[in-house]
Parts: C-alpha cells; structure tokens; sequence
C-alpha cells in the first residue's frame, strides 16, 4: 500500500493572489451588509387623536428620520384620527382632566369648554409658528417615516382606506406593529 498521494492539477489550485482578492472581495461585500445594519430604528405607537397628543409622534417621528433614523408610527384607536384627512383638520383639545389646563374641572366640564380651550390652543400653535399636523406629517413622509394604519381599527371605525393621507400604509395589524417593536432600537408609547 502506498502512502504516495497523486498531485492536483496544477491548473486547478487557485494562486495566493487569486485566493487574497477573493478574501478581498468577501471582506467588502461583509462591510457592505453590516453597513446597512447599522442604521437605527424608532417604532412608535400613537393610541390619542386629541389635538395636544397629535404632536408628540409626530415632533419624535420627524426628528429622528432627520436623525437617520428608521421610524414607523403605527396608529391604532383614537390616534388613527391624525392619519385621517378629515378628522386631522378638526382635532379637539380635552379641557376635563388635563392638568396643565388653567381652567378648573369644573369649569372645563361645562359645555363648549372644550371648544374653547382647542381655538386657545390653536392659536397659540398659529401665534408660535408651530407646523400644523398636515405639515408634520407631509414632513415626515417626505423624509421616510412609515405612518401605519390598524387594520382592526379601521374596520371598528368604519373608514374608507382612502380616506388617510397619501403615503399612508394602511392594513396592518397588530403583529406587524410587536415585529416592528422587536425589531427597534427604540420603542414609544403615545
């Protein structure tokens, strides 16, 4: 038995320069996949459509999409009203129970209060120069920002799809929006 082992072909074994630019070229397709990872990711779920509970998604959103960050705000309940066209335009101010009101309970539990402490609010946005919830939301889909709709909300709601602004992803439910969480730097709740 011979212990002697036949030689390869010579044409077959890749030289040391062929096998380097090989490691080379794996090395950079390896730095190309792990650059996309390092973008960050925001996922933010937004359940209150009063005026004042607008903002905050909307403000985070923007800013960390201007950040570089990844955002998705999933809307459910209530705060499906701010991707709603129409219900955007005509979001209240709750007078009752809100602790920064300068207006007592009892005050603001009479009728039209509401009414009254949603034109405050409104003008003072408008005096400050604030951006209105459209402006913020076109703001924010310009820069990337996936605005999602509940489905199961929609349909307790009894919307029309086309009713969202343009740009809004609409038909997702609640395991879309855990996944999204999961896979998220950061997780708000609104």
């Amino acid at each position: 038995m011979s212990t002697d082992t036949p030689d390869a072909p010579a044409d077959d074994t890749p030289s040391r320069a062929e096998l380097a630019a090989r490691v080379d070229e794996l090395a950079d397709a390896l730095a190309e996949a792990t650059d996309d990872d390092d973008t960050k990711k925001m996922s933010i779920i937004a359940t209150k459509g009063t005026l004042d509970m607008a903002y905050p998604p909307l403000i985070l959103a923007s800013t960390a999409a201007a950040f570089g960050y990844e955002v998705t705000v999933f809307h459910t309940f209530w705060g499906l009203d701010i991707l709603h066209e129409e219900q955007s335009k005509n979001l209240k101010l709750s007078s009752v129970g809100n602790p920064n009101m300068p207006v007592p309970n009892a005050v603001a539990a009479l009728p039209g209060m509401d009414r009254v402490t949603t034109k405050m609010m409104e003008r003072k946005i408008e005096d400050n120069d604030t951006a209105s919830i459209e402006e913020l939301l076109e703001t924010s889909l310009d820069m990337g920002v996936e605005f999602q709709a509940c489905q199961m909300t929609i349909d307790l709601m009894d919307y029309d799809e086309n009713d969202f602004y343009d740009g809004v992803t609409t038909g997702v439910g609640a395991a879309t929006a855990l996944q999204d969480m999961a896979d998220a730097d950061i997780q708000l709740l609104v």
